[in-house]
């Protein structure tokens, strides 16, 4: 075990030290929101009773990489299989840069490789909650100091 920061975590995920799912990725960026542990203490403890929301990310397929959609953006379907019963593939041949700039509401995990990952947000956050910082792992353009 290894305490660290969330910058430091998402440092390590993208040298490659460590790997987690794009789930915790989001987490982490969320997590670069506050400055300090009783920063985060205070806003869980401000939040706990509004509720949450149930998420099931669906995954487009792009000819280069991958697009985990979240509800709220502009592609997540209506209707998304939650029980994975229905089969559903969402593909195209575009680039997810293409898809990027023909689109104008995000709330996605940009998948390019197992270590290149980044989410992009630029709805509401429901319940009180906070939306994570738009990072990439590509580029560490994030400040906090948990």
């Amino acid at each position: 075990l290894q305490w660290s920061s969330p910058p430091e975590v998402i440092e390590r995920f993208k040298s490659q030290e460590i790997w987690f799912p794009p789930p915790q990725f989001y987490e982490f960026c969320r997590l670069c929101n506050f400055s300090s542990l009783s920063e985060l203490h205070k806003f869980s403890s401000a939040r706990a009773l509004e509720g949450c929301e149930r998420w099931m990310a669906v995954i487009l397929t792009a000819s280069d990489g991958y697009i985990q959609l979240l509800p709220g953006d502009e592609l997540y379907p209506e209707d998304p299989d939650y029980t994975g019963e229905k089969k559903i593939i969402m593909s195209t041949d575009k680039k997810i840069e293409d898809l990027m700039k023909e689109g104008s509401v995000f709330h996605r995990i940009v998948i390019k490789n197992t270590n290149n990952l980044a989410v992009y947000v630029n709805i509401p956050a429901k319940y009180k909650h906070i939306n994570p910082l738009t990072i990439n792992s590509d580029c560490p353009d994030y400040n906090s100091k948990l």
